[in-house]
């Protein structure tokens, strides 16, 4: 994936003159690869070769303490659903506060957390990283807790915040932030990085995810599943879902192929390539505001409701017939 991120100039000389912003938003759509470029970001700085040119080296203390997953100057900070799920040993008790769903939030707790990290010397000499990913996953308490390290920064110490939807940052957030966005790669580039990961059909699933290939990726591990919600939305066949992971992917199943019928009766091009459809300029604005309802939905679908009567109500709200030829 590194050959598809752009590095940004001016960034590396600052870092090279260890002239850091105390905050940067890395911020594009989901699947470009920001988390990587993030992660990349903290090795370099917590790199302590002295040769600048092959930071990061991976093989100093810094690297490998990095790599290995507990250098002491570094933290990430993420919704608990997004942390490797560790199983308890034989004759252990899970702890009570494992026993439900895991939070999709980035709590209050978690940001405070950083300030007896944020606020005492580097065990190495250097710079402090606190990693926050997505940022916009931070609840309202959380995003203030943050906003007061943001607004008065410890010494040393830097915030990475990567958001694939900047716009729900708070504002004060994202005004203490130097930004860095991270855009869409080439076609070609992300068609060709795909196949070299041995991605079959790297064409279809590269539209499918709107040129993100790292989305591409998972969509195809998806495929079977994906598969069977475009051809019943497509067909109007009956679709069952009984959990919101598969909520989700249908809201947004539907959201594109809203668009692609949009798009087809205004003319254009499918984008997503869904299904093939019949052009149909009298449904375009009916199809537009079907697809923004369904954008909605899609962040509904991650709160705990009933899955199936919410499945049922986004089929049945489809405007006009949703059959293709």
């Amino acid at each position: 994936m590194s050959d598809l991120l752009p590095w940004n100039e001016p960034l590396l000389r600052r870092i090279r003159r260890e002239d850091l912003p105390h905050a940067l938003l890395i911020q594009g759509v989901q699947g470009v690869g920001k988390l990587a470029l993030a992660e990349r970001l903290a090795q370099l700085i917590l790199c302590e070769a002295a040769q600048e040119a092959t930071r990061p080296c991976g093989a100093c203390e810094g690297c490998r303490w990095y790599l290995a997953g507990n250098h002491p100057d570094f933290r990430r900070i993420e919704p608990e659903a997004l942390m490797p799920r560790t199983e308890p040993e034989e004759g252990d008790e899970a702890p009570a506060a494992k026993r439900g769903k895991p939070s999709l939030e980035i709590k209050v707790d978690q940001v405070r957390e950083l300030a007896s990290f944020l606020h005492v010397g580097s065990h190495r000499g250097a710079r402090r990283v606190a990693l926050v990913h997505p940022a916009e996953d931070m609840n309202a308490a959380a995003a203030n807790a943050l906003l007061k390290g943001l607004e008065e920064p410890p010494p040393a110490a830097m915030f990475i915040l990567v958001s694939h939807r900047p716009a729900r940052l708070l504002a004060t957030v994202r005004s203490r932030c130097v930004r860095l966005p991270v855009p869409l790669p080439p076609r070609e580039a992300a068609i060709e990085w795909l196949k070299a990961q041995g991605l079959k059909d790297a064409e279809r699933w590269l539209a499918y995810a709107g040129g993100a290939p790292l989305r591409a990726l998972a969509f195809a591990g998806q495929a079977e599943t994906l598969d069977r919600l475009v051809r019943g939305i497509a067909s109007g066949a009956d679709i069952v879902v009984d959990d919101r992971e598969s909520l989700e992917a249908l809201a947004e199943a539907l959201q594109k192929f809203a668009l692609d019928r949009a798009f087809t009766a205004s003319g254009l091009p499918a984008k997503y390539r869904i299904a093939s459809l019949k052009p149909d300029a009298a449904a375009a604005k009916a199809w537009l505001a079907y697809a923004r309802r369904m954008g909605e939905n899609r962040a509904l679908a991650r709160h705990p409701l009933n899955p199936r009567l919410f499945a049922a109500e986004m089929i049945a709200t489809m405007p006009g017939d949703a059959k293709h030829e």
